[in-house]
């Protein structure tokens, strides 16, 4: 999972984690009270009532102003926000307790609600701060001029008949908050971890079909020039029957046409093979020679290509998914081919600081700056309708950048243009998308 994913996976669980704290307390409010005038009214027992009710209320009013502001800004929750929440629970907790009988009040274990939830909600520093905190004022209690239950009055035991039946209600209701509440979001954390799984699902579906457009748009560039070939010797050709001195010229173009087709017929295999393929095929070790010469497979013969290759270049192993990186270039070349008209292509080669770096130069008229910051944009082409589709450089960025390179244009209008990829003599497979590993799409 990325930083990003991750960092909202938390944001979520903070903000789940707020709504069910808010109904805790609400919760928490309602037994207090409930234990106050239970004790007050049934057993008779006489507590300060104005500093219970007083803590009580303020406890209320503090979630009233926590639902308020979760109200505004529910994407706002920080889990230091929980932490706080449940801190003050503990110095609320311990007022009540300050109150009604310090240490010795069985009620005391209700602290363990709030270690429970914190375990459950927060991450393991905030959880050991609030257990810090819980034993230090629980630890306070006994230091301090706490008020005595106003149970002297009874026998000793009626007064373990009391104390006996607090604790029991308070384990009761110590089990029943830590019980129902945690396993409520339990249940509502796997319920969103469900729905985040699959919405990974969904993603990792959306990311194939974008892998297979981007296979199918590629193979659709790489056969426009052969069948725009194919279809200018069939008009060559079908111009030619009309003289009689036709058959060597004829000849060529038949074996022009069969090329192309040949052309075709390797661009669909290896459309074709990029499916089920295992992971391993993906990457291949090569040299920078025969990943040119595989570029220049089936380029056309004018304007001429001259290629350069550097002593140090030939000597270097490269591992990378050769085929893909071979059409980038191969795409590189014809752009150049198309842009020189009758001047040669030059393309160099070398490397620089483990990198390699491969030049494609033309001498043709050069891109204008509005063409030039456009020159990336999908669909846009100068070319005549029918002679591009605005694909070819739009693919090839997203290739070479895809295996960890750069590619970069320079061009000056009327003089030409130099096309610089700079790409990683080795290439790690888990960086590159499952396209071009040649996974399973």
């Amino acid at each position: 999972m990325s930083e990003a994913a991750k960092k909202e996976a938390g944001q979520n669980r903070s903000v789940l984690n707020l709504d069910w704290l808010i109904k805790l307390r609400w919760a928490s409010v309602i037994g207090q009270l409930a234990t106050i005038f239970g004790v007050y009214g049934l057993l008779g027992i006489h507590l300060p009532m104005f500093l219970l009710l007083l803590i009580v209320g303020v406890e209320a009013g503090s979630n009233i102003a926590v639902s308020l502001w979760y109200r505004r800004h529910p994407d706002g929750v920080k889990e230091w926000h929980l932490a706080s929440l449940m801190s003050l629970d503990v110095v609320f907790l311990t007022l009540l307790l300050f109150c009604t009988g310090g240490p010795e009040n069985p009620f005391a274990m209700l602290y363990l609600v709030n270690i429970a939830l914190a375990a459950v909600a927060l991450q393991s520093q905030w959880t050991w701060m609030l257990v810090a905190l819980a034993l230090i004022a629980f630890g306070l209690l006994p230091f301090v001029d706490y008020n005595d239950l106003p149970i002297s009055d009874l026998s000793a035991e009626d007064q373990e008949s009391v104390q006996q039946q607090g604790r029991w209600v308070a384990f009761g209701v110590t089990a029943v908050f830590i019980v129902h509440f945690l396993w409520r979001i339990t249940e509502t954390l796997a319920r969103r971890e469900s729905e985040l799984s699959a919405a990974q699902q969904i993603s990792a579906r959306q990311k194939q079909l974008a892998a297979l457009a981007t296979i199918t748009a590629g193979a659709a560039h790489e056969l426009a020039t052969p069948l725009g070939t194919i279809a200018l010797v069939a008009k060559e050709l079908e111009r030619n029957l009309s003289n009689d001195d036709f058959r060597e010229t004829s000849v060529e173009d038949l074996h022009l046409i069969r090329e192309q087709v040949a052309r075709c017929r390797r661009i669909l295999d290896q459309m074709g093979g990029s499916f089920g393929r295992s992971a391993e095929l993906g990457l291949e070790e090569t040299s920078v020679s025969e990943l040119l010469a595989e570029a220049m497979l089936g380029m056309r013969s004018k304007p001429s290509v001259k290629v350069e290759v550097s002593a140090e270049a030939k000597r270097t192993s490269l591992v990378l998914p050769a085929q893909a990186l071979s059409q980038a270039l191969r795409a590189l070349i014809t752009n150049a081919q198309d842009a020189s008209q009758d001047a040669p292509v030059i393309v160099r080669a070398n490397i620089q600081a483990k990198r390699v770096l491969v030049e494609v130069l033309d001498r043709g008229v050069g891109m204008s700056e509005d063409v030039l910051s456009r020159v990336f944009e999908p669909f846009f082409t100068t070319k005549a309708p029918g002679l591009g589709m605005g694909l070819g450089m739009y693919l090839t960025r997203a290739v070479i950048e895809s295996l960890g390179g750069g590619l970069t244009i320079e061009s000056i209008s009327g003089e030409g243009t130099r096309v610089c990829v700079d790409l990683p003599t080795t290439v790690d497979l888990q960086t590159i998308p499952e396209y071009l590993r040649g996974e399973d799409v």
